[in-house]
């Protein structure tokens, strides 16, 4: 059975866990381990407010052990920003007291917090429909690869998204956050302006792949400008998007470089890979993951995520099947150990085992729970 296309199917430990829990420096951030908390929709916030269950669902995986927490998908402030309900918003009076409140629950537990800040452009879940008088905007207006649905986006509607992020990141800071992640994955609207399957634009925002990142490097800048050189940023990329697993930015470790060196210039500080399983190789000819590239490419500190004690990736787990299987974590730490990644985000695990990190810190993998998207429908 080969490690680069399996998880690891055994429960029991053959090495030391202690890679998992040695501190970290991020920029000026001391994380206590190196275990972070992904970002996972929940729609849990009626009228887009998060609620004391909200400040108590993270507050609790703080309590976890959990070094990072980085908040679910929560819409700038721009009208086209997002259409769920249920998302909560990082904008407006009510939505932003919901936030301070929730950070104020995960300090009080010795936790970290960081907001992720989210536009989705194009993407329109099946059932929602956009309020009165708003259109869904993209770069080129492409909702997936040869379906166009809408207008490319003017220089103003650019102008006035940058500045939605920007004051996104300067609220998350005023409000006592101790970071902000960008969320620039999974074919939303910063991702459909890198992939030039959505984006075919002809000005300076479009054509090879370099222009296609001056959008993000342009958000990345003003966000900087924003919070000052000390305020941790991190931007969360991904190959595949929702729509085709299959999809890449970059086909070469030579195209990785040149899509991810403009934004490392414009002040990421680290970089939260996305993929469907960690263990995968990115490349061919090495068994370096995305996370590891990434790193290897831009020195700078890289976050791994997908399918972390799971034997199913994220999609398929919502699909045809409702249950993952618990996995083991003997590869996961045979790669932190040499680092080839900084950080490790849990997930859906963390849904269903709040305790994730002192579990696994014991060594006890056969106490995790395995995943069932029913428990979705509650904040546990």
């Amino acid at each position: 059975m080969s490690m680069a296309a399996t998880p690891d199917s055994a429960l029991i430990l053959n090495r030391s866990t202690e890679a998992l829990f040695r501190p970290f420096q991020l920029k000026g951030l001391t994380l206590a381990n190196r275990i972070v908390m992904a970002p996972m929709t929940r729609s849990h916030s009626p009228e887009r407010v998060p609620g004391a269950d909200v400040a108590a669902y993270y507050r609790r995986r703080a309590a976890g052990g959990v070094g990072l927490i980085v908040t679910e998908g929560t819409y700038i402030d721009h009208p086209a920003a997002g259409l769920d309900p249920k998302v909560p918003d990082f904008c407006g009076e009510r939505a932003l007291a919901g936030w301070s409140r929730v950070a104020q629950q995960v300090h009080a537990a010795g936790g970290l917090i960081v907001p992720q800040l989210w536009h989705v452009g194009m993407v329109v879940s099946p059932g929602q429909q956009p309020r009165e008088g708003i259109t869904p905007i993209g770069p080129s207006g492409f909702s997936k690869p040869g379906e166009r649905t809408g207008q490319p986006m003017t220089q103003a509607d650019i102008d006035a998204v940058i500045e939605a992020f920007a004051k996104g990141a300067r609220d998350a800071q005023e409000r006592g956050f101790d970071g902000v992640e960008l969320h620039g994955a999974h074919g939303y609207l910063i991702d459909q302006f890198f992939w030039e399957a959505t984006n075919q634009r002809t000005d300076r925002y479009g054509g090879d792949l370099v222009s296609r990142t001056r959008f993000a490097a342009e958000i990345v800048t003003e966000v900087r400008r924003r919070v000052g050189p000390d305020f941790p940023l991190i931007l969360r990329w991904s190959q595949w998007k929702l729509h085709d697993f299959e999809a890449k930015l970059a086909r070469t470790p030579q195209e990785l470089e040149r899509l991810l060196r403009p934004l490392a210039d414009a002040g990421v500080d680290s970089f939260h890979c996305s993929t469907r399983r960690f263990w995968e190789p990115e490349f061919a000819g090495s068994d370096l993951n995305l996370a590891g590239w990434t790193k290897k490419l831009t020195a700078k500190p890289v976050i791994t995520v997908g399918s972390v004690t799971l034997n199913e990736d994220l999609m398929t787990s919502f699909g045809t099947t409702s249950t993952a299987s618990v996995t083991g974590i003997n590869n996961l730490l045979e790669r932190l150990d040499r680092e080839e990644f900084d950080l490790v985000a849990i997930g859906r695990s963390l849904i269903v085992n709040p305790t994730w990190p002192e579990i696994v810190r014991r060594g006890a993998l056969n106490e995790l729970l395995p995943f069932n998207r029913e428990v979705l429908g509650e904040l546990v």
